[in-house]
């Protein structure tokens, strides 16, 4: 049987950030050529890897997805382990043949938010008839091999968003003739702390960064940003929030006489779970078997696994990493090799069960 936890590691000591995830596109291909899929596209993306059995795209498809790209730090948030969990599930899929498409994804650029985009751009998904599209990450503080489920969303909206403000700079010994953002800034600040929550809706602000002026302690500051990671556990709260932010924003640079502009950062729409997609995979769960354990919140990070759920049926989850198990982005954390057999046991059992 191949070695598994030899690829993972082999992985591990080949991060690349997103967008440069060479290393990764080049072995999965590799992988593929011992086994018979229908077709494998290449650079999908950037460097993704679409691999599919079946001949006709119009049949009912089942997809699943893994993401390939490392931190800056090395892989520590385990796409090393979610790249080999798909590698297993490819051996076990081309051990069936016939009925409804398999598609498999390894995309890359997830961190950044912007690798489903690109993926969904390059048009490749939309050729096929896909009925359910499934994804996981593992999650420390949670007991080895439980699968983690959310009824609706797994994982929040989030946005950075900068705020620029521009007045109007004067010399410090006369502030009366131009127009400083400080004061500006500070209100917004205090407006931003009464975002969070309402009306039992999760919603956040979190206070990133300030810039006012520059250190030339002979002119009054004329310009200034302030920068905010805004979050939401459902797309339709974000974008209540985002408005309800542009618009305190735009009302206290026009009082002090401000123009404003904004950038969004790195923007993650809510990753909200098709219903009958989360009972298929607690069913298939219970078949592998595995325990299963519903978390009624959301997490309150972003997963780009998002963008497949507005055009596709889909659902994401977790799989415990260990209730000890250093957290996800940490120095010190490392996937599990435990945890390749099963989660690739519980895709196959979708696909197995799949149409239902």
């Amino acid at each position: 049987m191949t070695d598994y936890k030899a690829i993972r590691h082999q992985l591990h000591e080949h991060p690349q950030t997103a967008g440069n995830e060479q290393f990764a596109h080049d072995y999965i291909i590799q992988y593929l050529q011992s086994l018979h899929p229908d077709k494998v596209y290449t650079h999908v993306g950037g460097y993704g890897v679409v691999a599919v059995w079946g001949k006709d795209p119009g049949k009912e498809t089942i997809a699943f997805r893994a993401d390939t790209d490392a931190l800056p730090i090395g892989h520590r948030c385990g796409h090393d382990g979610h790249t080999t969990i798909l590698l297993r599930l490819a051996e076990l899929v081309d051990s069936v043949a016939g009925g409804s498409n398999k598609l498999l994804l390894w995309q890359p650029a997830e961190e950044t938010g912007t690798g489903s985009r690109a993926v969904l751009e390059s048009g490749i998904l939309q050729q096929y008839n896909i009925k359910a599209f499934y994804a996981l990450h593992n999650l420390p503080g949670y007991p080895l091999g439980t699968v983690v489920l959310c009824p609706r969303t797994f994982a929040a909206a989030s946005t950075g968003v900068v705020y620029h403000l521009d007045g109007r700079e004067t010399h410090a010994s006369t502030p009366e003739m131009g127009v400083n953002p400080g004061l500006a800034v500070s209100e917004i600040i205090n407006r931003f702390n009464g975002f969070n929550g309402r009306n039992g809706e999760f919603r956040q602000s979190t206070l990133i960064c300030v810039r006012v002026g520059s250190p030339a302690f002979g002119t009054s500051a004329g310009h200034g940003e302030v920068m905010f990671t805004l979050r939401a556990f459902t797309n339709d709260e974000m974008e209540r929030l985002l408005a309800d932010a542009n618009s305190a924003v735009n009302e206290i640079a026009e009082r002090y006489g401000l123009t404003v502009s904004r950038t969004l950062v790195e923007p993650f729409r809510a990753t909200e779970n098709n219903g009958d997609c989360v009972e298929a995979i607690e069913k298939a769960a219970e078949e592998v078997p595995l325990r299963v354990q519903y978390q009624m919140e959301p997490n309150r990070w972003s997963e780009d696994f998002a963008e497949y759920l507005l055009e596709f049926p889909g659902a994401m989850f977790g799989m415990g990493s260990g209730e000890k198990h250093a957290e996800l982005h940490h120095p010190d954390y490392d996937f599990p090799d435990e945890l390749i057999e099963p989660a690739a046991q519980l895709f196959f059992r979708l696909l197995s069960s799949f149409p239902a």
